[in-house]
């Protein structure tokens, strides 16, 4: 309904709360935003989402659709998180984080639960990577029966540079997914998950990911956003080499591209 996989990290986290007077507050490059503001409508609670000014067109439009407040300022989602946690300490808002919060985290596990369902069996997944949300929530579902190998653009590179350095470390953030693939620094439970069940992460430059979000659309006619497109990315660019035989898993997470970007990318 929010065009991610960020509605069931939002639901879960809002029904396993008591949310106050104050309503719902959620910093978000747009999707997690998106899908705060739809649960918070569903659920009868006023909510004001935090942007920043890299946030896609076609992702504040699905948040204004859900009736929201929203606040558009700051060039990263680092500054939409300050200015979000700045809000709650004023009016006692309930926040969801978009990625280091365990109910967010085994909201969006579920995808991997709905996946090893449906394919009766897999070796290996592909997971594009932001703040880490996703990755460790079908990390810690799988808990090492699948191989799961993170997928992070060469601009943003979170998860990647914290299992590098040991700890959570601020990185730059830049590149055509900076908007849903943007944290500049990785969760501390991600990360504590990722280092027991990533099995790797591997990184992608833009070219990479515009390939795959062409080929997306010209092999399956599925219309992708830059982040959605990164994990298949990894398996077109080589970044992500199978074995012979491997089964493979490549999840495609995010719709909301704005149309006339996506012409000119497709193109």
């Amino acid at each position: 309904m929010t065009g991610s996989f960020k509605a069931r990290g939002a639901f879960n986290s809002l029904l396993s709360a008591a949310v106050p007077d104050g309503g719902v507050a959620a910093a978000s490059g747009g999707n997690h935003g998106a899908a705060v503001a739809y649960a918070a409508r569903r659920l009868g609670h006023p909510a004001t989402i935090f942007v920043p000014e890299i946030a896609s067109p076609a992702k504040l439009a699905v948040i204004a659709d859900q009736m929201a407040d929203v606040v558009v300022s700051g060039e990263r989602y680092a500054d939409a998180l300050a200015l979000c946690e700045a809000h709650q300490a004023k009016t006692g808002a309930i926040s969801v984080h978009a990625y280091d919060a365990p109910a967010t985290i085994a909201g969006q596990g579920t995808v991997a639960a709905e996946w090893e369902a449906d394919t009766g069996g897999i070796d290996t997944v592909l997971v594009a990577v932001g703040g880490g949300g996703l990755v460790a929530g079908i990390a810690a579902w799988f808990e090492g029966r699948v191989k799961v190998v993170g997928v992070e653009p060469e601009g943003s590179r979170a998860l990647h540079a914290a299992l590098e350095a040991g700890e959570a470390v601020d990185v730059p953030v830049g590149g055509i997914a900076a908007d849903s693939l943007g944290a500049r620094r990785t969760g501390a439970l991600n990360l504590a998950i990722a280092r027991r069940y990533v099995a790797d992460v591997v990184l992608v430059p833009d070219q990479a990911i515009v390939d795959a979000m062409r080929t997306l659309w010209r092999e399956a006619r599925i219309v992708t956003e830059p982040g959605g497109a990164a994990a298949f990315a990894a398996l077109l660019s080589g970044a992500y080499t199978p074995e012979p035989g491997e089964r493979v898993g490549v999840l495609v997470c995010g719709a909301n591209v704005d149309m006339t970007a996506f012409a000119e990318i497709s193109g």
